[in-house]
């Protein structure tokens, strides 16, 4: 990431052109994270630009403290959650003029097609920041420092809330009658 990190100076010392290079380096992960975020392809799609975008509009204020990548990813992290928020409220805000129906939603499609039950049954439960941690955690491979960096935490405040959420995930999966979600993390766990 050190080429990153000199466009990134670059960049900012006025050479928009090696913005270029940015793109190509994070248009794929922040797409794979937006798109498990929001659970539909086109809205992912459309993140990702607007937060590519975002992203070369705020450059200026990006301090090399921390890594170019989990700031951008904060910026993509606060944009998914502030879509779903959205999302609920229009989803709130429909269901009073419509009948009940139990069709199933992009999101809840592509949550069991990743995880199958009962596990994806568990996740479409969580709230957003849940789902982002265990995204960032167990699908994008983030260590627990870089979470704190995006969610704007503390490690071990993220540390704490993880073993809460995988606690709760167990509960959650043995109660839709599945063997508990632990087997992806043994890997993560000591990073």
């Amino acid at each position: 990431m050190e080429f990153v990190e000199k466009c990134v100076m670059e960049v900012k010392s006025g050479e928009i052109n090696q913005y270029v290079h940015i793109v190509e380096a994070f248009q794929a992960p922040i797409f794979r994270y937006c798109s498990r975020m929001l659970g539909n392809r086109q809205e992912a799609e459309d993140a990702v630009q607007d937060i590519l975008v975002k992203g070369f509009e705020k450059i200026g204020m990006y301090e090399p403290s921390g890594s170019f990548s989990s700031w951008l990813y904060k910026i993509a992290h606060n944009h998914c959650l502030n879509l779903l928020r959205k999302r609920s409220v229009q989803h709130k805000f429909q269901s009073w003029f419509r009948q009940n129906t139990v069709a199933e939603s992009a999101e809840q499609t592509i949550t069991s097609r990743l995880f199958g039950e009962p596990l994806a049954s568990a996740i479409t439960t969580l709230s957003a920041e849940e789902r982002s941690l265990l995204i960032l955690r167990a699908l994008e491979e983030k260590s627990f420092a870089e979470i704190g960096e995006i969610s704007g935490k503390s490690t071990e405040a993220v540390k704490k809330k993880y073993g809460r959420l995988k606690l709760k995930l167990q509960r959650l999966m043995e109660q839709k009658g599945g063997a508990g979600y632990d087997a992806k993390e043994r890997h993560y766990s000591s990073r």
